[in-house]
Parts: C-alpha cells; structure tokens; sequence
C-alpha cells in the first residue's frame, strides 16, 4: 500500500468539497469572538487552524472508508464501482480497517487538541458516517443525510474555536444567568445550506447508476423518482442553499451574497443542460467544487468584526 493508492481510496480530490466550508466555519467563529482569542501576529493563522484541517482530513478519510467497507459488495454489482479498491480485490479489507483506524486517531487526536468540547463531540461525525451507507439500502433521503455530513464540516470547525471561548456554552447557549444560541443564524444557516448544496449534486451524481440502482435495491432519488423529477427537485435544492447562506448573512458587505448568487445561477445552468453537455459529471463536479471556493473568497474579503456577545 503506497501513498497514491490510499489516496485513490479515499478520492482525497473529493476533500476539496468540504474544505472550503472548514475553512468559512474557522474564520466566522475566529471573527466572531477574536476579541476572546489570544492575539498571535499572524491573526486567524494559528495552531488550531493546524488541527482543525487534520481533523478534516481525519473526518474525511474515515467517512470515504467506511463508504467503501460497508459498500463492498454493491460497489462490485454495479459497473461503474467494480474497478473500486476493495470491490476488486486490489485492497485488502484488513488494509481498509486499518486506514479507517488511522483516519479515527486523526480526528480524536486533534479533537483533543483543540478542547475538550470539541473531543466531546467528535463522536458526532462518527455515526452519521456510519449510518449513510445503510440508509441509501432503505430511502431516497440518503441524499440529504450525505448533505448532513459534509454540513457538520463549518459546525465543527466553528465549534473547535468556539469551545475554547464559551465550552459547552458555545452549543447549548446556557450561559450565567441568560441564554444565547451563538451558533444562530450565521453557522446554522451556512450549515444547512451546504447540507442542501451536497444534496443536490449528490442526487445528479446518482443518474449514473439508475439502472443499477433498481437492480440492486438501492434507494436513489433518481431511480425511484426518474430524471425530470431530479432535474426539478436540484433546482429547488440549489435555490433553498441561495436562501439559507442568504439568511446566514455572515457579513455586513455584499460579498457573500452575490457570491452565492452567482454560484447558485451557475450550479443551475448547468443541472438544465445536463442532457446537452458532453460530460455532464465533470462539469457539475468541478462547478460544485468551485462554489464554497467562492464563497471561501467572499468571506476573505469580509472586514472581520466581531460577534454581538463578548464575555469577560
């Protein structure tokens, strides 16, 4: 086993989906309480920054590992999967567990690091990636519990800041004598709408494997709904993320906006021309991937002030 070939596992290229919203999570919770934060010359450039991006990776590895361990069988019925690591033996599933053990250590470890909220919690992503394999084999709703998991992304990046500042009070919003959701509306909105925004392409993703998917008893939205349904059902999706990171409104300039406006316009057009364009997959892939950079931009661009509430 060789750094290419776990690599290949794990489609690491697919870590540039939720990088971005990492990153949007740290740098909103770092605005929000900079004021609560030990100043370091470098600004948000920190060493919390160092374990929140191998927690990420952590996070990721482990989600795409147990994807494959549990979709082993289904990944070698279906034509499109069965060149797959462990689907065509090129893996072994001793090799496979392995690597999900390493990924788990990342993602504690540097849980650990951050505070003990954040170590609390990590359990969190855990099982809503152990759970996405199996529900695709019961509904259509797999679609919105992937979102899920790649909305926690901005949560616990926001978390591992905010714990540090507030501890548990930074999610159950029970502080001294009153109470305040810092988490709303700016990460709960962000996180919901990259739940929608990866709900969308995921259920595009899945007109691949319609005929397949009927045949192995696989609960895609486009194999029991058909494809104007998807077609439909993805604008609608594309639309509802425009509204929640317009509501998250994390900024007073209009950099967000219209970037999550122009993204949206674009992630639409291309969903309309999916049957016109020659490689329908890559287009949408590489569109996805270029929307939270995007909106990573915008946040960049935004003067950073600080949340309503600072606690001594």
């Amino acid at each position: 086993m060789d750094i290419k070939q776990v690599a290949s596992f794990v489609k690491i290229e697919h870590t540039l989906f939720s990088l971005p919203f990492v990153l949007i999570g740290y740098i909103l919770a770092y605005n929000q309480f900079m004021h609560d934060i030990p100043a370091t010359q470098h600004g948000w450039l920190n060493l919390d920054l160092v374990w929140i991006l191998i927690a990420a990776i952590g996070a990721r590895g482990l989600a795409m590992a147990l994807n494959r361990i549990i979709d082993k069988d289904i990944d070698a019925e279906n034509p499109r999967t069965a060149e797959r690591h462990l689907a065509s033996g090129s893996m072994t599933m001793n090799t496979a567990w392995s690597l999900c053990a390493v990924f788990l250590v990342m993602l504690v470890f540097s849980a650990w690091q951050l505070n003990h909220v954040a170590l609390m919690m990590c359990w969190l992503p855990v099982l809503v990636f152990v759970i996405y394999p199996y529900l695709k084999r019961y509904t259509w709703l797999c679609h919105f519990w992937l979102g899920l998991c790649l909305g926690l992304a901005p949560a616990g990046a926001w978390v591992a800041v905010a714990g540090d500042v507030h501890g548990w009070a930074a999610i159950t919003g029970m502080h001294d004598g009153f109470t305040d959701l810092l988490w709303y509306p700016t990460i709960f909105f962000i996180s919901l709408g990259v739940t929608f925004w990866i709900a969308a392409f995921d259920i595009n993703y899945a007109r691949m494997d319609i005929e397949s998917d009927k045949e192995n008893g696989i609960h895609s939205f486009p194999s029991k709904f058909g494809e104007t349904a998807t077609t439909r059902t993805s604008i609608q999706m594309t639309l509802l993320w425009f509204a929640c990171f317009a509501i998250a409104n994390p900024m007073d300039e209009a950099w967000f906006l219209m970037a999550a406006g122009l993204m949206s316009v674009l992630n639409i057009i291309v969903i309309l021309r999916h049957t016109k364009l020659a490689d329908f997959q890559t287009t949408l892939f590489r569109i996805s991937m270029l929307t939270g950079w995007i909106l990573l931009i915008a946040v960049l661009l935004m003067d950073p002030t600080p949340g309503p509430m600072m606690l001594d």
